[in-house]
This record gives structure tokens, C-alpha cells and sequence, in this order.
């Protein structure tokens, strides 16, 4: 059962970490336009979006 527990984890981790890094990108291409637009509130809440993405990518990475 273990090994079937850890097989769809890592079924799960492949599936999610390509969405993740999209939007990663996604998120970076917005913090970009808010920089260039001096949009301090758009700013924070990209960088607030990013630390969570950050998070995630690294919570699914290790396996």
C-alpha cells in the first residue's frame, strides 16, 4: 500500500509542478508590467502571489 500511496504522489507532483511554474511565469510577467507601471499595490500582491507559488513548487519538488 505504501508503494501505491507514493506512486500517485509522484503521479500528482508531475501534474502539478508544470502548472506551478506557469504560473510562475504568469506572475512574473505581471510583477514586470506593475514595475514598469509604478503600480505599488499590483507590486506587492504579485510578490505576495509569487512567495505562495514559491512555496508550492518547493513543498511538490521534494520527494
Amino acid at each position: 500500500m505504501k508503494h501505491v500511496m507514493e506512486a500517485l504522489r509522484k503521479r500528482e507532483a508531475e501534474e502539478k509542478l508544470p502548472v506551478i511554474r506557469l504560473e510562475i511565469d504568469y506572475e512574473l510577467v505581471t510583477l514586470h508590467d506593475a514595475m514598469l507601471a509604478e503600480d505599488e499595490a499590483q507590486i506587492r500582491k504579485s510578490k505576495n502571489r509569487l512567495a505562495e507559488l514559491r512555496k508550492q513548487l518547493i513543498e511538490w519538488s521534494i520527494d
